[in-house]
């Protein structure tokens, strides 16, 4: 099968954290014989970024990580869309694309004839804090919508965006993320998350910084976009300010820490339960214990006992401080949450599920060829 993903960008993840999901996920397709070819603007506002931060989008290093990556960075005034989708048979467009994309690859799938299947995929917030923005869109002629939680899922079949709707979570991609025994926890907490739009401020300082501080721990905070501010209440507490993490280095990063937390974003935890970050697959494939502030787990993504649920910043100091005291317990508990993620919860189980429904839709499971390799 030939398949094409229409992303913001897979070359950055520059606070673009829908790259990991995507990149293991194309992987993934084409480890089992698909050949992936991703499309994303050359201009896109995370590359931009990233390039301004750093000179260069590391792409020497992206390619060792991610070898059957496959990407075509276009440029968005002349980009010939019905041309670029000749000869494809699935074609999923993430909803960070922009609405003259959309529409264009829309009307490229109403056209007399045209052979590919289009999917919608949704991991954001929007069909609930924008609504309009979604409706907008005009998802007519895609031939559904996968949507990163059975939240979404419920939000878009209310509106009737869409012909048909699944519920499609995220992943670890645990060709990556996986635990290294040889390398030494030599700090105690690591926090690798973007400040972000006042989404979780106050939440950040009661389930991070002052059990931080309160506790005297060791540790970095690693993401962009931080107010000076909010570097000053980090290194308060306590902690390092890392700035920008590569994703392909989390998995190492978690490695030299004896625990992370997990912290929603408001918008999930109050209104669309049953979502989490990547990150929270992403810790529990890496081995690395794992605390959460409050969300919902009303999908059952997880057993109890995977990750150690807080509801106040109190809770949080005393689970982080018996955790770091009790080793076996936090061991243990890190064992039972990598396992729960390689039985539920890797790409390649989406990968899978994305081919099921893609036989659904009416695509043929042929296999390609193979992949090319990482295009500048």
């Amino acid at each position: 099968m030939r398949i094409a993903l229409f992303c913001h960008s897979v070359s950055s993840d520059w606070n673009n954290g829908n790259a990991h999901f995507l990149r293991g996920l194309s992987c993934e397709l084409s480890a089992l014989g698909h050949s992936v070819r991703v499309f994303e603007p050359r201009d896109a506002w995370s590359v931009q970024n990233l390039l301004a931060d750093h000179g260069d989008l590391g792409l020497p290093e992206l390619r060792r990580h991610y070898p059957s990556l496959n990407v075509e960075r276009y440029e968005s005034k002349t980009f010939d869309v019905p041309r670029a989708l000749t000869g494809f048979d699935l074609v999923l467009v993430h909803e960070w694309n922009s609405p003259e994309l959309i529409a264009r690859i829309s009307a490229a799938r109403s056209r007399p004839g045209a052979r590919f299947r289009v999917l919608f995929h949704d991991t954001h917030h929007r069909s609930v804090s924008n609504a309009r923005a979604i409706a907008e869109l005009g998802l007519d002629a895609f031939d559904g919508v996968l949507a990163f939680g059975e939240a979404v899922r419920e939000r878009y079949l209310a509106a009737g965006w869409g012909r048909r709707v699944w519920t499609f979570h995220e992943a670890a991609d645990t060709r990556l993320f996986h635990p290294f025994p040889e390398l030494e926890a030599n700090a105690d907490l690591v926090w690798i998350g973007n400040y972000g739009d006042e989404e979780r401020t106050a939440e950040l300082h009661e389930f991070l910084l002052e059990p931080a501080r309160a506790l005297g721990l060791t540790g970095t905070v690693y993401g962009v976009r931080y107010p000076e501010a909010g570097v000053l209440a980090v290194q308060r507490a306590g902690l390092s300010y890392g700035g920008w993490l590569p994703n392909y280095l989390a998995p190492r990063v978690f490695a030299h820490h004896r625990l992370t937390v997990h912290v929603p974003r408001r918008p999930y935890a109050e209104t669309l339960p049953g979502i989490p970050t990547i990150r929270v697959f992403e810790a529990l494939a890496a081995g690395i214990p794992l605390l959460s502030a409050p969300w919902t787990d009303c999908e059952h993504l997880f057993r109890e006992g995977d990750y150690l649920p807080v509801t106040s910043g109190s809770q949080m100091q005393a689970g982080i401080k018996r955790l770091l005291q009790d080793r076996a317990a936090a061991r243990a508990m890190a064992d039972q949450g990598r396992a729960t993620v390689l039985e539920r919860h890797t790409c390649r189980h989406r990968a899978q599920q994305l081919l099921a429904i893609a036989a659904e839709i009416g695509v043929s499971p042929a296999i390609a060829s193979g992949a090319d390799s990482l295009a500048q």
